[in-house]
């Protein structure tokens, strides 16, 4: 069984829209896809975020030990170490996933960003990374949106020529993460849209819009009477965007067809995102069975929120260069942000700290080596002794400039091999190839459903129940003797 989805949440804030008026500065945490702000104290100091409370206010499930045992016993993999330190931290339906890829070995995966600047920060990567892991461990097809369009819509100053050469300069950036062409499909929704490969996806998005009203988006997002109605239509394309019937191509189905693919529709969907894109596909969630063709609700695993140079709660932002550290920084960018801005556990003076020790739970430096330090036994020691005094604030930077810089490095020497034709190729609508789960034989999906969801038959009118019916029993039966001719072979 699936999780029960949350209420609407207004302004998708965690404070409840009718309490009582806050005291002094006190503010509660606020979280959106497009600003998120950290709650304050009564003297307006800046906390951390409640990961916990934001998991049981949106409904969401904690990744715990057990999805992560059974995830490697089904993957062959051990889990990655943002799932083993919970950075990615909680889930929806990911239990299902792991059924599907263990009875029919493959789904959908699917990610994005929202182009907004020209050159990404380090806490953008993460998602990508954290994606591309993914698509490694489970070899299935991947697709990543790129929504210039969105931050046209949501961005006053922006200029839609702005949005389209931010979009082409991320996903170079995205591609540097190392995605294998063969099994991935990068597009930006301004060229997408208008390039005749998108009929199926401009229908389910036309279905979609039709089934939610502007009470729906605008008790989902917050929105209200003077936001622009691009921005209400948007939601729908975002939401059919997680739909493998979206995307016919990518399994060497027909592009024209009016009819879209009723087991394409079926397909689960896998999204990796940080934990504020998540109203977007709850939206979905609560949709998807309404349509003709209905879909599963998409799963989705959430990312904390790497923390700004300047400390818990902090928000990592384009127009504050010193608040991260951008992927087309300079070695020595790199080490003067860490030590002139990042924030430290530390404690006053040397001496206090090697009395008291630091706290690296609070602490910048040691927060970004847990993302990147792949070593849990060193990272381990390096919290011990920072607790113990026995590792100053001086030598927590050193680390995590040495590991930064080198990450930073190895991302600019990779981008710059992705060219223009390297970019064009990912951007190219076509048919992919992946393996999915080994030990699952692949199946060919060719259906192609008439409007309404009925199957076509040989004749090209839609077949009646009863014969669709004798339809899947006859592929079930040719199904299980595949499968003991393949045992039989196999012993």
């Amino acid at each position: 069984m699936t999780e029960p989805e949350p209420p609407s949440v207004a302004a998708l804030s965690l404070a409840e829209t009718a309490v009582e008026p806050a005291q002094g500065k006190k503010t509660e945490q606020e979280i959106n896809p497009w600003d998120v702000q950290a709650a304050t104290d009564e003297q307006g100091n800046v906390l951390e975020f409640d990961y916990p409370a934001i998991s049981q206010k949106w409904a969401t499930k904690l990744i715990d030990d057990e999805i992560l045992a059974r995830f490697e016993r089904v993957t062959g993999h051990k889990p990655h170490r943002w799932l083993r330190r919970r950075l990615f931290f909680s889930h929806r339906d990911l239990e299902l996933i792991l059924d599907t890829y263990e009875k029919d070995g493959e789904f959908l995966l699917y990610t994005g960003r929202g182009p907004s600047s020209e050159s990404m920060h380090i806490g953008h990567t993460i998602p990508f990374e954290f994606t591309k892991w993914l698509q490694d461990v489970f070899d299935v097809p991947l697709v990543i949106m790129l929504t210039d369009d969105e931050k046209f819509l949501f961005k006053e100053k922006l200029t839609q020529p702005e949005v389209y050469e931010f979009a082409r300069g991320n996903a170079k950036d995205i591609l540097s993460i190392g995605f294998d062409p063969k099994k991935t499909f990068v597009y930006i929704d301004s060229e997408f849209f208008t390039s005749g490969y998108n009929r199926h996806f401009s229908l389910n998005a036309t279905e979609f819009e039709k089934l939610i009203t502007n009470n729906q988006v605008r008790g989902a997002f917050g929105f209200h009477g003077s936001t622009n109605i691009g921005s209400n239509a948007f939601a729908a394309k975002q939401c059919v965007a997680a739909f493998a019937s979206s995307y016919p191509f990518i399994w060497g189905n027909d592009i024209k067809t009016y009819h879209r693919s009723a087991k394409l529709a079926a397909m689960p969907c896998l999204i990796p995102c940080a934990i504020d894109q998540d109203p977007y596909f709850r939206l979905v969630r609560e949709n998807c069975s309404r349509m003709s063709l209905p879909s599963p609700k998409p799963a989705l695993i959430h990312s904390k929120f790497l923390t700004a140079l300047q400390g818990a709660g902090g928000k990592m932002s384009a127009s504050n260069p010193n608040s991260a550290i951008f992927m087309s920084d300079t070695d020595n960018q790199v080490k003067k942000k860490i030590n002139s801005h990042a924030f430290s556990g530390g404690q006053e003076t040397e001496a206090l700290h090697r009395e008291k020790g630091g706290n690296p739970d609070i602490d910048v430096p040691y927060q970004y080596l847990a993302y990147f330090e792949d070593d849990d036994d060193k990272l381990l020691r390096l919290a011990d002794g920072y607790r113990k005094g026995e590792i100053l604030t001086g030598e927590m930077k050193k680390e995590c400039i040495t590991l930064m810089q080198k990450y930073v490095k190895g991302f600019q020497e990779a981008r710059s091999k992705v060219t223009d034709e390297v970019l064009e190729e990912f951007l190219r609508p076509r048919k992919l190839e992946w393996v999915g789960n080994p030990k699952v034989e692949k199946k060919e999906v060719k259906e192609e459903a008439a409007e309404g969801g009925a199957q076509l038959g040989e004749d090209g009118k839609p077949m009646t129940k009863n014969q669709l019916k004798k339809l899947l029993k006859a592929q079930e039966t040719e199904r299980k003797k595949k499968e003991k001719e393949a045992a039989k072979a196999a012993a």
